[in-house]
């Protein structure tokens, strides 16, 4: 199971879609579910019950298939990175973090982009947003790392 960590505009989805041509995994980008399921992107208490029930479900039989489940769900706690660490090894899968902190201005120059011209599955950010997400973003540190099986970190 690889799941990617970051802010919104890091190139968490990018990464995932790559992933996923290169490894013929799965993956499963809550954005694109909750604007198919609710005609919304927006974060709220659905997108949890989403990400944590209904595609940890799918997850899991890819998983138990022998496939990599790419979760492109963004994390910003460790409690939320631990819990689908935690069940991808309950099912004897190996488990790989991409963790995408990019600096601030680089976030916001590609949201800033972005919602200039929105893709479907996405939705506007404002600059304030961001800055409140970005307080919210507890970013792994080494030993949340070290339980990982395999870490990437990137910074640009």
């Amino acid at each position: 199971m690889t799941l990617t960590v970051g802010l919104p505009g890091a190139g968490k989805t990018t990464w995932a879609r790559r992933l996923e041509a290169e490894r013929a995994g799965v993956r499963l980008t809550p954005d694109e579910w909750m604007d198919a399921l609710f005609g919304t992107s927006e974060v709220d208490g659905r997108r949890w019950v989403l990400e944590s029930e209904m595609l940890w479900g799918v997850a899991a039989r890819v998983l138990e298939l022998g496939v990599d489940a790419i979760l492109d769900y963004g994390c910003w706690s460790e409690e939320e990175r631990d819990l689908f660490r935690t069940r991808a090894h309950d099912l004897g899968a190996r488990t790989e973090i991409v963790v995408l902190d990019l600096p601030f201005d680089v976030l916001w120059q590609r949201i800033d982009a972005r919602n200039a011209a929105l893709p479907n599955g996405t939705f506007r950010i404002t600059r304030e947003e961001l800055d409140q997400y970005s307080a919210s973003f507890d970013v792994p540190g080494p030993a949340e790392l070290a339980r990982w099986d395999r870490a990437v970190v990137l910074t640009e």
